[in-house]
């Protein structure tokens, strides 16, 4: 079996909320560095589509760790606690912003004279209650507005993806067993198809109901490029090969955004949003890589970010919302020689608060969950953290040559 944590990936998930974080702070980047940021903007544009990334990597990430233990037979025990672990990884940080998204309605309605938008559709119990059991999105076509603390739309998505793992790994069990690692790959690529065939035939990646699709196959695709690499068998220079392939793989997703804002598609507005196919490729060959970028993305700073890219990508718009209040009520401003400076603080604070939320909530609030359903916990150093991402990908985990050494770290 293989367990631990693939650092590439890790590191990969830092890109993705910063990629997300950027989009969502457009607005103050061009009023503060406009020249810069049009330069840029292809990439900015399109920045939503970290999202996209974000549920293939958990599709990856959950596969890889408990296909071996839920994929042979049906469990309600093992599902059940499979479905209380992502919820201690994703429960705590997710009520903590919401209540700090609540505090700051209720702060705008009695403070100054810019209170929050459409308050009276949005402090309602029904709202919240839909919020606390991470539903919200069930029940409308679009994501904007169905949260208070806006990423969290994307927490509601991968909620139902929780909730249909357990059976879905029964099949992915049977399928990993069946097909060769080439038809894996080529069928994990297909499955992140239609919604870019839906892009193409409406013009739009943003269109009702369009985020059903995009967490069920995503995740799926995920999922199956996990069972491609659990099939895989490189050679130390098939692996270097990978490497090398990663990273054409990221100049490609670059030139492609650039190339179809140059040259978009006729009756198009989301061109962009092809550069989706690209991304299963990119999280295998990551997998199996080494050296080039996966080495890059292994370095211990940057598997550090990825650890606290999940409370980055849930807290950062608290800090943008906040920022635009002030500006409307003291009539601020991003031009200027302060303006730069001032979108750059506006993002440390929000990695500073990703790093409290981490270490003061996220972390703390997790083993706790953990230990509600494990009667002991290993020392950190001779456990294997049944919630853990996948294994450094180093040859013997992939070709099982001897143990693979195993790390613990988090999933999702």
């Amino acid at each position: 079996m293989r367990t631990g944590e693939i650092k590439a990936l890790t590191g990969l998930r830092i890109f993705a909320a910063v990629w997300v974080v950027l989009f969502h702070f457009r607005p103050l980047l061009y009023q503060a560095a406009p020249d810069v940021t049009a330069a840029i903007a292809p990439l900015l544009d399109r920045g939503a589509q970290g999202v996209d990334l974000f549920f293939i990597l958990s599709g990856f990430v959950l596969t890889w760790t408990y296909i071996d233990k839920m994929g042979r037979s049906w469990s309600t025990r093992e599902t059940l606690r499979f479905l209380w672990l992502r919820l201690a990884r994703v429960w705590p940080v997710y009520l903590v912003t919401l209540h700090l998204a609540a505090l700051w309605i209720v702060f705008t309605l009695n403070v100054g004279h810019v209170p929050a938008e459409h308050v009276e559709d949005t402090l309602t119990a029904t709202s919240y209650l839909r919020q606390l059991f991470l539903v919200q999105l069930w029940f409308q076509p679009y994501f904007d507005g169905s949260s208070w603390d806006g990423p969290a739309w994307s927490i509601s998505a991968e909620w139902l993806a929780y909730l249909m793992f357990g059976l879905l790994v029964l099949v992915l069990f049977r399928v990993g067993r069946a097909t060769r690692a080439r038809s894996l790959v080529l069928l994990s690529i297909a499955v992140t198809l239609p919604p870019i065939m839906f892009l193409l035939a409406t013009g739009h990646f943003y269109t009702p109901w369009s985020w059903l699709p995009r967490i069920v196959l995503q995740f799926t695709a995920g999922a199956i490029a996990c069972l491609a690499v659990r099939r895989l068998r490189p050679s130390d220079r098939t692996r270097v090969g990978a490497g090398v392939l990663a990273l054409v793989l990221a100049g490609a997703i670059v030139g492609t955004l650039y190339w179809f804002d140059a040259h978009p598609i006729p009756d198009v507005i989301d061109g962009g949003g092809v550069v989706d196919v690209l991304f299963v490729p990119l999280v295998i060959a990551l997998a199996v890589g080494a050296g080039t970028l996966p080495a890059l993305l292994s370095l211990r700073p940057l598997v550090y970010l990825g650890q606290i890219s999940f409370s980055l990508y849930m807290v950062h718009e608290l800090v943008h919302t906040a920022w635009n209040w002030a500006a409307q009520q003291f009539e601020l401003t991003l031009a200027g020689t302060a303006g730069p400076w001032i979108v750059a603080a506006l993002l440390t604070a929000s990695v500073l608060a990703a790093m409290l939320l981490y270490h003061g909530v996220e972390e703390p609030a997790r083993r706790w969950m953990r230990r509600m359903v494990d009667v002991r916990e290993a020392p950190p150093s001779s456990r294997v953290d049944d919630d853990a991402e996948p294994a450094d990908a180093m040859p013997t985990t992939i070709e099982g040559a001897r143990a693979a050494k195993t790390i613990s770290a988090r999933a999702g």
